[in-house]
This record gives C-alpha cells, sequence and structure tokens, in this order.
C-alpha cells in the first residue's frame, strides 16, 4: 500500500489559498490553479502542506498519492524551474535557436524545426550540442525533451543521436574481422 499521499509538501516562498477544492498558488516563478477531487481536504500548518481524507478505503490511496504528487510537481516548479539537459552526440549534429524555434542538424538531408512552447526556454551552448530545457511545469517540460529526443535517438553501435544528460546507453560491439 503506498503511502505518497501521506508525505507532506514544503511550500516554503509560496503563497497557497485553498477554497472550494481549488488551490491556488503563487511562487517566485509563477502561479497556478489545482482542482482536487472531492475525497481530498488541505492543512497548511507554516510552511507544510498536507492532504488529508477521512476516506479509509483502499481506493483512496491511489487518488491522494497521485495527487499529491502532480501538485508537488506544480508547487516545486513555482519556487524554482525544473531543468533537463539533452546532449547531441555526433559529427556535424548540432542545434540553433531562431526565435521560438529550434533547428535541428542531424544527418538528415534536411534540417528539422521545432515549435518551442511559450513556457519552455532553452539555452544552447557554443557548440550547438548541450542543450538546457527550464520549464515550471514539470510534465510539459518532458514532452518536448522526449519529443526532441525522437528526432534521432540514440544509437547503439557508435552511441551518436540525442540523449538525456544522464542517461546510460548500452552499447553494442560491431562487427569483427573473420580469421
Amino acid at each position: 500500500m503506498s503511502k505518497i499521499g501521506r508525505k507532506p509538501i514544503n511550500i516554503k516562498g509560496v503563497t497557497v489559498d485553498f477554497k472550494n477544492q481549488s488551490l491556488h498558488y503563487n511562487g517566485a516563478k509563477g502561479s497556478g490553479v489545482y482542482e482536487l477531487p472531492e475525497i481530498l481536504d488541505v492543512e497548511i500548518n507554516g510552511d507544510v502542506l498536507k492532504l488529508v481524507t477521512n476516506d479509509k478505503s483502499r481506493d483512496v490511496n491511489r487518488i491522494w498519492g497521485l495527487h499529491r504528487a502532480i501538485l508537488c510537481n506544480k508547487i516545486k516548479g513555482v519556487q524554482e524551474e525544473f531543468l533537463y539537459k539533452v546532449q547531441i552526440v555526433g559529427l556535424g549534429y548540432k542545434a540553433k535557436q531562431t526565435g521560438s524555434k529550434l533547428e535541428f542538424s542531424l544527418g538528415y538531408s534536411h534540417k528539422i524545426d521545432f515549435d518551442l512552447p511559450a513556457e519552455v526556454t532553452v539555452t544552447i551552448d557554443k557548440s550547438g550540442q548541450n542543450l538546457g530545457f527550464k520549464s515550471v511545469n514539470k510534465e510539459l517540460l518532458g514532452l518536448v525533451c522526449s519529443k526532441v529526443r525522437s528526432f534521432r535517438k540514440p544509437e547503439p553501435y557508435k552511441g551518436t543521436g540525442i540523449k538525456f544528460e544522464n542517461e546510460v546507453l548500452l552499447r553494442k560491439a560491431g562487427k569483427t574481422k573473420g580469421s
């Protein structure tokens, strides 16, 4: 049985207001509203927020833990933006930013244009191969990074392609000369 729903959420630096199952939060990086289901309630003690329920059935734990995790990510996002780092590995593979678009050169006969959502910002180093994506919304950030990775997935023999910084690639041995 999961006990994630019982964990407290640190709300230091965030103002929180709870009315009619709507939790309004406002932090240094942004603000938002989160709708809670009827079976959950909120307790605020200083810099700690807890989700509580009076229902003792087993099915409540799944909903309780899910909403606690989503709410925790939203509050952490307005405290400090989430950062995903992406690396482009390969000779001539690079990205450059033009306005709100990213242009990728990934060894194809054409360049790939990608429209960046307004909530996501990107930093690209001089080589064009190390990208840092930042956003308040963790879910959107993950979707954007996985979409960028899908343009050229890492290849197991040479290791070229687009990968996350902390991703471990399983490399395969190439062909060997027969004797």
